[in-house]
């Protein structure tokens, strides 16, 4: 033990001063002779002897001289000087990043000082990468590899070259002075673990540890230098824990609380920088506090002066409601209650270790995660949970987390049922192996308990239960010991959800519709989370999922447009127009994440910036390639719900189909190719889509943005037995035939019809009724009958002598050579009171279809149609007196492209938009 020796002479008796003071208990502290300071250099611990020279003796009596050996006495006198607790302390934790400059611990300095609270406790780290710095040089010591030397040079010259940066005067000096001597001692120590080949737990935690008493010390000295006193704290002279097992210590209130008090007896700043992360045991041996002890410190040390609230300055703006490296969207939340923080922390999240929030929730001191280097952010404050927050259910779940690379491990038989003790055995062989289990699951019927554990612990855990139940393998009383490898937990996290209902089932509902098949689930009574167990595979998309269902709007969809022409061009800026009206009033958010047209195409992740798409698509374009484009869309995990929109008319295209929905990825078209194609390739479509929770909408492939199809499913769907479905499908000929009229000859309307756009750049598309018989055969198949588009006689309006003509225009020069014909069949049906109408016709009674010219009485439905409009009548068990008709424009591409829009939008509210 040390003594300090005081050699000058005391005072008179009568200079010897009463000074009463409250300690801790409110107890009169013993007289003090003013000249036995204590020198507040030495640890706390140690015994301190104070002597006196004889005159002294002589000067004070034999009274006096016993009072201030009372007086001096570290282990039995009581202290001097009251720790007060309470609101007055604030509690600052500065991580590595924090402190990894000079410019960062000044700027540390300088949140500190405006920090108005009437004293401050701060928890400092070591700076940036010297904890990992001060184990290497333990590691490369006890290997025995020389190279610890340079190493320890170079942690000497980091914290040099700072503090020169730092600090100057007297300061620079004290402090360099210390960090030589620190340096010195920690040579001597490295050698004799070289030496040795092998260094002790309590060794390595002395040599690690100094990082945090260096920064703290210059931490100190950078406020004294603005002129603020300020103390700093080796918080192994305070902090007293005891080994808890698996790498863990609990920390020793009572005993921690007096030395605190102890030590401000000595030093009663106002401004107080401790050290993080270390520690001292009861017998006075150097520890840490293991994983985030620095956290772990900062919220010891709150609770032992029952501070305000203690605040976590870390290089984030608070705590996320995901992790923002797998959801871009994720949001910081305001607040978190003790349970939800503890919870996320468990899983995975980066918040903070559960041990960090056991000593403030006793008190209930808030704890702030807030970003030093954004200080306009207001952080997330985690605390007990406010009696009014609103219990919506929005509102209820407020994070999720994932852990990955695990595995289940299901041990299943019938023979588990009602036998008492199998559950302990199952856990008892995952524990002799060492294994961590972090979920269990199991069924009530006993039959079967399934667990997770890490992935690289799986192959131990299954040998363990072969060997526990080789009996009862043998026997068939245990039918199975399954691992299910590649798997990960995403869990949801959230005080109400134990009060609202309903959250599992959005929850469930979020990852059906996202196409992700769930292998095990497990909740406790508390509902403070909701864990499930996917495929590894599978978790960013169905955390995306989830997340985009309670923290974005309701309903978030990433869109493919392929074929930005005239349709797909118009769909565009439809939806540019109309996505800040839908996000706001629907909740639903749409993104374009690609564009493909036949040569470029362009993509984003996160969504097309909608006012300059063809701008992009010209000048930030690269050459078009489907299966990159798909690639882009079905890899993209920002949005868990991905539509790919088909606005071409290409076969090639079409064949995809089945593969995009395959790969969960929704399909709305308005190309009729797919569902006019091959029966056998429309059946497998159908029932892959009929089978999963993949869409495929296809409204627009009949009636162009008329609801032909939804109609016809309202009335198959209802019961209602289809009999004919008549109608005038295709807008061109529609018009063609409307103002084929009078002494107007055929080829000049049609002419005209080309002319305003109502035709293919080759009329004899439209004329040859191949489009009315695809749109014939879609309706025939949504009907139930089994028919090939061979199987659909076409009347043809082209000639037979047209045909062949090599070019459109060569077709047009000599079209008005068959107007004769064309006025014959006119005039003879306007003789009987009749117009020409080119009408699609499925008999669906007797089972076939065709597509032919058709004359109808002038009091028709058919008859009285104008400019370019679709008419559909549907003959009915229910409408079998008067067919049920829809009209309307069935032509261009504002309604087509409006057609697909309607698509999309119920594509969402399938999704779960409101509708």
């Amino acid at each position: 033990m040390r003594s300090l020796a005081v050699a000058s002479p005391l005072p008179p008796a009568a200079a010897v001063r009463r000074r009463p003071r409250a300690s801790a208990s409110g107890r009169e502290v013993i007289s003090q002779c003013w000249k036995c300071e204590i020198n507040q250099d030495q640890p706390l611990g140690n015994s301190l002897r104070i002597g006196h020279s004889q005159g002294s003796l002589q000067r004070h009596g034999s009274r006096n001289l016993l009072a201030a050996a009372a007086a001096i006495s570290i282990e039995q006198a009581e202290v001097s000087t009251y720790l007060p607790k309470g609101d007055m302390w604030s509690v600052h934790k500065f991580g590595g990043t924090c402190m990894g400059t000079p410019q960062r611990i000044q700027n540390v300095a300088d949140i500190v000082l405006g920090d108005s609270s009437e004293r401050k406790l701060i928890i400092v780290s070591a700076m940036s990468k010297v904890t990992d710095m001060m184990f290497n040089l333990v590691h490369k010591a006890q290997s025995r590899d020389n190279s610890y030397v340079t190493a320890l040079d170079e942690v000497f010259n980091k914290h040099m070259a700072a503090a020169k940066d730092l600090l100057d005067g007297e300061d620079l000096a004290r402090f360099l002075a210390q960090l030589h001597s620190d340096i010195s001692n920690l040579r001597a120590m490295l050698r004799a673990i070289f030496i040795a080949g092998h260094a002790t737990e309590s060794f390595s935690d002395f040599v690690v540890g100094h990082g945090e008493l260096w920064s703290a010390q210059m931490l100190s000295y950078a406020i004294k230098k603005s002129g603020v006193p300020c103390s700093w704290m080796d918080t192994r002279e305070v902090l007293v824990v005891k080994p808890s097992g698996s790498n863990q210590v609990d920390p020793d209130y009572l005993e921690s609380e007096k030395r605190l008090q102890k030590w401000f007896s000595r030093q009663p700043a106002e401004i107080i920088i401790a050290t993080g992360f270390i520690a001292s045991t009861a017998e006075n041996i150097p520890t840490t506090l293991k994983r985030d002890g620095s956290d772990f410190s900062a919220s010891i040390i709150g609770s032992l002066v029952r501070a305000r609230q203690v605040t976590i300055w870390t290089d984030v703006d608070g705590v996320f409601s995901a992790d923002p490296r797998k959801v871009s969207e994720a949001v910081i939340l305001s607040t978190l209650s003790y349970q939800e923080a503890w919870e996320m922390s468990y899983f995975g999240a980066n918040v903070l270790h559960p041990r960090t929030i056991i000593p403030v929730m006793k008190d209930n001191i808030p704890i702030v995660i807030r970003n030093m280097f954004n200080l306009s952010a207001p952080g997330t404050t985690i605390c007990k949970q406010p009696a009014n927050e609103n219990a919506d259910l929005d509102a209820c779940v407020k994070s999720f987390a994932t852990i990955d690379k695990l595995a289940l491990v299901n041990v299943e038989g019938t023979g588990m049922a009602g036998v008492p003790g199998t559950a302990s055995a199952i856990f008892s062989a995952a524990k002799d192996v060492g294994a961590n289990v972090i979920m269990i699951s199991q069924a009530s019927s006993e039959h079967s308990v399934c667990f997770a554990v890490p992935e690289k612990e799986v192959a131990a855990v299954s040998t363990a239960l072969h060997v526990r139940f080789r009996e009862a393998l043998a026997a068939g009383r245990l039918s199975k010991v399954e691992v299910i490898r590649g798997c990960s937990i995403l869990a949801a996290v959230g005080l109400r959800m134990a009060s609202t209902p309903g959250v599992s089932a959005i929850l469930f509902d979020a990852l059906a519709k996202a196409n992700i098949n769930v292998r095990a689930i497990a909740q406790g009574c508390s509902e403070y989370n909701i864990t499930v167990v996917l495929k590894q595979e599978d978790c960013v998309r169905a955390l995306r999922a989830v997340h985009s269902r309670f923290f974005l709007s309701k309903t978030t969809l990433a869109v493919g447009i392929i074929g930005p022409g005239l349709i797909g061009g118009t769909l565009l800026d439809q939806l540019k127009d109309q996505a800040a009206v839908l996000k706001e009033n629907m909740n639903i958010d749409l993104r374009v994440i690609g564009i493909s047209g036949s040569r470029t195409m362009h993509l984003s992740d996160i969504g097309v910036d909608l006012n300059q798409w063809k701008e992009l698509l010209r000048k930030e374009a690269e050459p078009a390639d489907l299966d990159s484009f798909v690639r882009h869309l079905s890899e993209n995990h920002v949005f868990p719900n991905k539509v790919l929109v088909d606005c071409t008319a290409d076969t090639y295209v079409a064949s995809h189909y089945y593969d995009w929905l395959k790969k969960g990825i929704h399909v709305i078209t308005p190309n009729k190719k797919a569902n006019s194609g091959p029966l056998d390739r429309y059946l497998k479509l159908r029932t892959l889509q009929r089978a999963s929770y993949t869409h495929y909408f296809y409204e627009a492939t009949v009636g162009a943005g008329l609801p032909i199809i939804s109609t016809l499913r309202g009335l198959l769907e209802t019961g209602d037995k289809i009999l004919r479905i008549e109608g005038i499908f295709s807008g061109t000929l529609s018009y063609i035939f409307n103002n084929f009229e009078g002494t107007r000859t055929f080829s000049n309307v049609v002419a005209e019809a080309k002319e305003a756009g109502y035709t293919e750049p080759d009329p004899r598309d439209d004329l040859s009724g191949t489009d009315v018989a695809r749109k014939v055969i879609i309706l025939a198949r949504e009907s139930g009958l089994r028919l090939e588009l061979s199987d659909i006689p076409v009347k043809s309006l082209v000639p037979e002598a047209l045909r062949s003509c090599s070019s459109a225009d060569e077709f047009m020069q000599k079209l008005p050579s068959f107007d004769q014909d064309w006025d014959r069949q006119r005039d003879e049906a306007e003789a009987a009171g009749e117009v020409l109408r080119y009408v699609g016709v499925v008999d669906v009674a007797n089972r076939k279809g065709r597509v032919e010219l058709q004359r109808y009485k002038r009091d028709h439905p058919f008859a009285q149609l104008s400019g370019s409009d679709n008419i559909i009548a549907f003959t009915t068990s229910r409408y079998k007196e008067q067919p049920l008709i829809v009209r309307g424009p069935g032509a261009g591409a504002e309604v087509t492209a409006g057609g697909v829009f309607c698509d999309i939008l119920r594509l969402a509210s399938y999704l779960g938009a409101p509708s």
